[in-house]
């Protein structure tokens, strides 16, 4: 419709959008190319707006937010607020020193032995032979015994669902039932279970090599905000994705979540644009981004998808969904839309480089095309579609179409664990019982959890070990019992054998692991509350 010479979309309970008319958005019909325009009068006061932002990069962040790299997302300080201190205290040097090996996944593909890296700051300077980079550094770790891969990239996780991990009357159950049997137990959920799950999480994924992770929160019960999970990965310091989830369509419209658990569409999408103004960050080597994510066909509307992506690129940001998980989604798509789960999604604009869809076991030739030619990315889940006994994603197929892919853990309630070195073991397993035995390789697997979760989640510093990327490391000790043996091939075997928890553990230039340990909480006292908080939650 037309009001006062501008394009405005009715809102549900006849709420205006204003992100639309703030952007410029000309209409949600405009898919492929309205998003990424701005007039030039938005554009001079978003240039405005970004300066004022920066301007507080020179104050220190809030008490709870203390690992967000930037503050232009957060509110305004206080006037007796103190500036960061000047000099080097930034640019801190870290020398990882004669590695037996580390992997760049650069264009190369190298595979330096004896090998080191130069951190300066937050971003990885040099890496070579060890004989060809400086001895000194204001910190040096010496990795002898030791290899070093970029950090895998986790992207599609539901972080809260670590609290209803084995609950006996969902161990056998396919997606429906799994979650009908579930929902009642996260209609419980308080805004401390959300902040103490999403630190257990986070552990156990740095533990297992991970230091990019998204993560999907679809449920807002008694309080609960996606606010309660970004404090909790800025106490970790891991680099968060977070994703504002959402459920509109109960079971009264035809969905399958309880009307208790959904929300009021008009509040989604007015929550979903407070936490994107508040807390997304697009700079280069950002520890913080926002994600808006519908959590799927079957419990949102197609106008909340539509009016979802309509915000999404009017603020530049992502885009996550569930698609084509099992049989019974696709029975779902073909009942409710008449559609394919790739039709549906591309009938509503849900396909481009800044969209990524979680699992996908079931996509067809058409959805893989699409995906190939529009860029669209994939989550691809391997424990939990064996847990679920979803099916076998055709990975191999995708990638050689084109497919970006990535990986993800998915919720720790359908995989019952956040191992990212398992998940590529896996992925690598599955595919070979699936297509054949030289289906994926040792790297192709571990290819998937570095560069192609960087494409995945639209990243381009990290995912490398370059110069001039973010500093996010995974380091382990090739000197354990799960690796005797297999010496000749270290990177091979970090797939096939059991490479354990990582000995370190860099996440934008700093020490988060060291020696096993997870650096800056209490990980005894958080694990004995996360457990109560468990046993509390399931009655």
């Amino acid at each position: 419709m037309r009001i006062g010479g501008r394009s405005q979309i009715q809102g549900f309970a006849g709420i205006k959008l204003p992100f639309l008319r703030r952007r410029g958005l000309k209409s949600p019909a405009d898919k492929n190319q309205g998003h990424h325009n701005r007039t030039r009068k938005c554009a001079v006061k978003m240039e405005s707006h970004d300066r004022l932002r920066r301007s507080l990069l020179k104050l220190p962040l809030l008490a709870a937010l203390p690992a967000i790299s930037s503050a232009k997302s957060l509110p305004l300080l206080s006037d007796n607020t103190q500036p960061l201190p000047t000099g080097n205290s930034m640019e801190r040097t870290l020398l990882l020193k004669n590695a037996e090996c580390v992997v760049c996944m650069d264009a190369d593909r190298r595979e330096i032995r004896n090998a080191s890296v130069l951190i300066k700051g937050n971003k990885i300077v040099e890496v070579g032979e060890a004989r060809s980079l400086p001895d000194s550094a204001d910190e040096i770790i010496d990795l002898r015994g030791h290899i070093v891969i970029p950090g895998l990239i986790n992207t599609h996780h539901h972080m809260y669902q670590s609290l209803t991990r084995a609950i006996p009357a969902v161990q056998n159950g396919e997606l429906f039932n799994w979650l009908t049997h579930l929902y009642p137990l996260w209609q419980n959920l308080t805004p401390e279970m959300i902040h103490i799950s999403t630190q257990i999480s986070m552990a156990e994924l740095m533990l297992s090599g991970c230091t990019t992770t998204s993560d999907h929160l679809y449920v807002y019960p008694n309080g609960c905000k996606l606010d309660d999970s970004i404090e909790a990965a800025a106490l970790m310091g891991m680099r968060f994705h977070a994703s504002r989830g959402s459920m509109s369509v109960g079971k009264s419209l035809g969905g399958l979540p309880p009307d208790a658990l959904v929300e009021d569409e008009a509040a989604i999408l007015k929550d979903t644009q407070r936490v994107i103004e508040r807390y997304h960050d697009d700079s280069h080597g950002s520890m913080l981004r926002i994600v808006v994510a519908p959590c799927s066909p079957f419990s949102v509307s197609r106008e909340l998808m539509k009016q979802s992506a309509a915000m999404a690129r009017s603020f530049n940001v992502s885009m996550h969904t569930h698609l084509a998980e099992n049989d019974s989604d696709i029975r779902y798509s073909r009942e409710k839309f008449n559609m394919t789960p790739a039709q549906y999604v591309e009938d509503l604009g849900w396909v481009g480089p800044d969209v990524w869809h979680a699992h996908c076991v079931k996509l067809d030739q058409h959805g893989i095309e699409l995906f190939a030619r529009t860029g669209t990315g994939v989550a691809h889940c391997p424990c939990s579609n064996m847990r679920l006994g979803s099916g076998i994603a055709p990975i191999r197929h995708m990638c050689d179409a084109g497919v970006h892919v990535g990986m993800g853990v998915d919720g720790s309630a359908s995989n019952d664990s956040s191992d990212m070195m398992a998940e590529v073991r896996q992925a690598m397993l599955l595919q070979r019982v699936g297509f054949g035995p030289d289906a994926m390789t040792a790297r192709q697997a571990l290819e998937l959890a570095t560069l192609g979760g960087a494409k995945v989640l639209n990243r381009d510093d990290v995912g490398t070990i370059a110069p001039g990327m973010m500093a996010d490391l995974a380091i382990f000790d090739l000197n354990r019992m799960g690796l005797a043996g297999a010496g000749h091939d270290p990177v091979a075997a970090l797939v096939f054998c059991n490479p354990g928890q990582v000995a370190y553990s860099i996440i934008n230039g700093k020490v988060r692991i060291r020696d096993g340990q997870v650096a800056g909480i209490e990980l005894p006292t958080v694990l004995r509350q996360h457990n109560q908080l468990a046993r509390k939650l399931a009655g």
